[in-house]
């Protein structure tokens, strides 16, 4: 919404309680919140709270962190502050000249509390009430003192209880947008939190970095982490075992690991017969034990599936990740089984189900998007239905609109021993609607995992997709673009690797590449080091015009800036588009 239609809205609610039509649901919802407690909406007088608590751990762990963003924000338009779980900020850093005078007079100051029962909306007070990170921009603010800030509230959790102990926010002039402080913030809570688990002790600690290891190398297996006063279980296993089931698995493994016990199989309330065993990666954790969890047969067996061949038809990748994922697929493709590809966008989930069917089920696969499933669309996909044998992946299911999915879970209603579906999805963003009414048709839910997970996999994939887009062309990669590419994080995932190397062969078709000749997505072509908050501004500005298909106009207002701004930005950190 344009800032001057924000702030007639505002002004119309504030007055009269009208309608906030347009207005961000998280931001409306404070509002309302904020005048039920009666709020001011100005003049700021807030009254001094207490002391600030400087011997806390989160304050501990925070110190180091918060030094170093004092030197980066030294010459930058943006504050930083860490406050308590209940708004009352223990420190400020980097409110120099005129934000540090504005701050001071709305007392975003230690000892005074910005919880939304003192100053309403914000990003500090919003984001204790919601426990999400919260950007509040200009007029998104409930009091009028603070229109003419943007603040980026992001919670710090406590990594072993999951309590959260307080807020890190960032917090400039309006001017300058908020979706870069966003970013910065996200990476400084997660700092503040690694640290904090670095301190909460060193069995803990080994323990959670051994189970975030596993869930790693052993994507789409149940995997289950226990010490004396933590629990850890991936989705799969919440997923896969019901919750009257958990208790009674999680006293078997509790035994285990204070016996030694490698390996044991164990029946569950419910007749489900599970085998835990112990990785070898953590024996010397002592109490404390990390277990994968499969589910076995009636005799306490591992039901044994067909040798599957090393990857997918078609496909390639060497990491146990990637192997792990194409051997359940092929297992619940030579089952007929109705099938979930799970993963982040990007991931290769429609390729792997296309692949798979394509290698034990006879026929064509036919596949469906988001995009083709208008009233037309549905009217086909029921004639394929209506096909005995038929091989349908309906694709992005989680981007449909509840209407569409309870028009496609009548359509695939009792038609599960008619063919074959297969369905892609992000898992994370499922809402309840799809949940409810569609995923129980579906026997098996596979991980596609992400790129970042089968790093290894690029040794295979950039000659075969080089292969694809020069149709059998003669172009390499040097040992050190290789891995240059190697240490990029991915977020589009093959996707993006396949845009990236298309950049490359639109300005060279054969010869070997070098780093220099990397999109700017894989490296930095700055004349001068970049201080922190310039290296996430261009960190956010590629990630946005990357998802954006490099349209700069789309880029920046995902970013919340004007086109001239990131014009501006791109030219000054070299960006090639």
């Amino acid at each position: 919404m344009p800032a001057h239609d924000l702030i007639a809205v505002r002004h119309r609610f504030l007055t009269d309680a009208a309608p906030t039509d347009g207005v961000r649901e998280s931001i409306s919802s404070s509002w309302r919140r904020s005048k039920a407690m009666d709020i001011s909406a100005d003049p700021i007088d807030l009254p001094f709270v207490r002391e600030p608590e400087l011997d806390s751990p989160l304050v501990a762990a925070a110190r180091p962190i918060m030094r170093r963003l004092a030197e980066g924000l030294e010459s930058e338009p943006v504050s930083a502050i860490l406050t308590s779980d209940d708004g009352v900020v223990l420190s400020r850093v980097g409110a120099v000249g005129r934000l540090g005078r504005d701050l001071d007079t709305v007392r975003l100051a230690p000892g005074f509390s910005y919880a939304e029962s003192f100053v309403g909306t914000n990003g500090i007070g919003t984001t204790l009430e919601t426990r999400k990170p919260t950007l509040v921009v200009g007029a998104e603010h409930y009091r009028e003192s603070l229109v003419d800030l943007a603040c980026a509230g992001v919670p710090v959790v406590d990594p072993m209880s999951g309590r959260m102990l307080g807020v890190i926010d960032l917090t400039g002039r309006v001017e300058h947008g908020g979706g870069l402080m966003m970013t910065l913030a996200l990476s400084t809570a997660k700092q503040i939190e690694d640290r904090l688990l670095e301190m909460s002790g060193t069995l803990a600690s080994s323990l959670l970095q051994a189970y975030d290891i596993a869930c790693r190398r052993h994507a789409g297996t149940m995997v289950l982490a226990v010490s004396d006063d933590l629990v850890l279980m991936n989705q799969r296993l919440r997923r896969t075992v019901e919750s009257s089931d958990q208790a009674a698995m999680l006293e078997h493994a509790v035994d285990c690991a204070a016996t030694g016990t490698r390996s044991a199989v164990d029946q569950l309330p419910s007749g489900l017969t599970v085998r835990i065993t112990r990785v070898d990666a953590v024996e010397a954790l002592g109490s404390a034990a990390l277990f994968t969890v499969h589910i076995v047969d009636a005799v306490g067996h591992t039901p044994s599936p067909r040798r599957a061949p090393p990857s997918l038809p078609g496909l390639v990748g060497r990491s146990s990740v990637w192997r792990q994922a194409c051997t359940e697929l092929l297992r619940t493709l030579e089952t007929s089984q109705w099938t979930v590809a799970s993963g982040e966008k990007g991931t290769g989930r429609c390729s792997a189900l296309k692949a798979a069917a394509e290698a034990y089920r006879p026929g064509h696969v036919r596949v469906f998007g988001p995009e083709s499933l208008t009233a037309e669309g549905l009217a086909d996909l029921a004639g394929e239905l209506d096909h005995e044998g038929f091989n349908i992946i309906l694709r992005d299911i989680d981007t449909l609109g509840p209407a569409t999915v309870e028009e496609l879970a009548d359509l695939l209603s009792g038609r599960m021993d008619d063919g074959w579906l297969g369905i892609t999805v992000d898992l994370g963003d499922v809402d309840t609607t799809l949940d409810t009414v569609l995923m129980p048709m579906f026997v098996r839910t596979v991980t596609i995992p992400a790129l970042r997970y089968r790093i290894e996999d690029l040794q295979d994939l950039v000659p075969l997709l080089l292969r694809r887009i020069t149709r059998g062309g003669d172009l390499q990669l040097a040992p050190a673009a290789m891995r240059q590419l190697a240490k990029y994080g991915w977020p589009g995932n093959v996707a993006e690797l396949r845009n990236t190397l298309l950049t490359v062969v639109r300005k060279q078709r054969t010869g070997v590449v070098e780093v220099d000749q990397l999109p700017p997505v894989c490296r930095t072509f700055g004349r001068h080091t970049l201080s922190q908050i310039e290296a996430l501004e261009r960190d956010a500005i590629v990630r946005a015009l990357t998802e954006n298909d490099y349209n700069k106009r789309a880029a920046a207002e995902s970013l919340g800036l004007s086109r001239a701004t990131i014009y501006r930005k791109i030219k000054q950190f070299s960006i090639a588009t």
